[in-house]
């Protein structure tokens, strides 16, 4: 996240985490049904094609070579998964309504999306929220990411967390549970914060509007956490994950993201050096490989602990798991057991 004034080393900073992950992934396999690329792709049955190749490319992001055969294999069969779960859920709905006599407020279906920083969960969000508002039952999928409950810069400049960015502590966890709440509750014209990815920071005076959606998805690094609060304090009573009804974690190697985030480090750079308005146009003077250091340096201090620590430990509670290769192609499906 935020740069680092100085470090080190590289060699001070980079840990091994093998044997760690080693350990979760055999509990992952006890917890969870797995499917190949292939065993899943079938799982499409008839689900048509609804994304054109133009809508497709707007959908994806920085250095995400995702392609329609990823869409094909990987996210339809998941969209007609989901279809199930929401048609299921607004049944229980109309039913319980009808039993007790009254027109309740409409609740909607909420889905968390967790992973690294670099995974590609802005993607994997975007071609979901496409292909969920193709289905006829709910139209409306609305998309928000944790961003824009990040405290402003000159907050986490006062409370000394420019380094913590990402990180539990700097995020307003309290107003993320309220609005979670308040969309769940039914409320109308809930309003939230805009993170700017261009400047790195909220932007004032502007809000995104939930009303009432079908479908909302829910982004960001630490939608499945559930014991730390805003201070960095244990909280054993309610969190935003309690209000989810389905959860996906999207997941990779620790070494594969890091690349991802060093090529998209890279990408950024380059896109600013003609525009002094974006956050990485200080990083315009160094040369391509003091560039790829220094974002070296970013991922293994921020990062990458962040993942260890706070993220991928969460990975368990998903109900779906994407594991992703190299090429950033969805190699397996975990489904949760029921």
């Amino acid at each position: 996240m935020e740069p680092l004034e100085q470090i080190d080393s590289l060699e001070d900073v980079i840990g091994n985490a093998d044997a760690n992950y080693a350990a979760r992934d055999r509990l992952l396999m006890s917890l969870y049904n797995t499917f190949s690329r292939a065993e899943w792709s079938r799982l499409r049955a008839d689900t048509p094609m609804t994304l054109s190749e133009e809508e497709f490319m707007q959908l994806r992001g920085h250095n995400e070579q995702v392609s329609l055969a990823e869409v094909k294999d990987i996210y339809l069969p998941l969209s007609r998964l989901l279809n199930f779960y929401v048609a299921a859920i607004q049944n229980l709905h109309t039913a319980t309504a009808a039993f007790l006599g009254n027109t309740a407020a409409k609740v909607p279906y909420i889905i968390g999306i967790a992973g690294s920083v670099a995974v590609g969960k802005s993607t994997t969000s975007r071609i979901l929220q496409a292909l969920l508002s193709r289905w006829p039952n709910h139209r409306k999928v609305d998309l928000v990411t944790t961003d824009g409950f990040l405290w402003p810069t000159k907050i986490l400049q006062e409370r000394g967390l420019m380094r913590r960015k990402g990180f539990p502590e700097s995020y307003d966890v309290q107003a993320l549970l309220e609005f979670v709440s308040a969309v769940k509750a039914g409320e109308r014209q809930v309003r939230i914060p805009v993170y700017s990815h261009h400047t790195y920071d909220i932007v004032p005076d502007q809000c995104q509007v939930i009303d009432q959606p079908d479908i909302m998805i829910v982004e960001g690094l630490n939608v499945l956490q559930t014991d730390i609060d805003s201070d960095g304090n244990r909280r054993p009573h309610v969190f935003v994950s309690d209000y989810f009804d389905f959860t996906i974690y999207v997941h990779a190697e620790t070494d594969i993201i890091r690349q991802w985030y060093v090529d998209r480090f890279s990408t950024f750079r380059n896109l600013a050096k003609t525009d002094p308005t974006s956050f990485y146009w200080r990083f315009a003077h160094l040369t391509d490989s003091e560039a790829q250091i220094y974002a070296r340096l970013i991922w293994e201090v921020i990062n990458e602990t962040n993942l260890n620590q706070n993220i991928l430990p969460t990975r368990k509670r998903a109900d779906l798991i994407l594991n992703k290769a190299a090429d950033h192609s969805v190699q397996s499906v975990l489904l949760r057991k029921i």
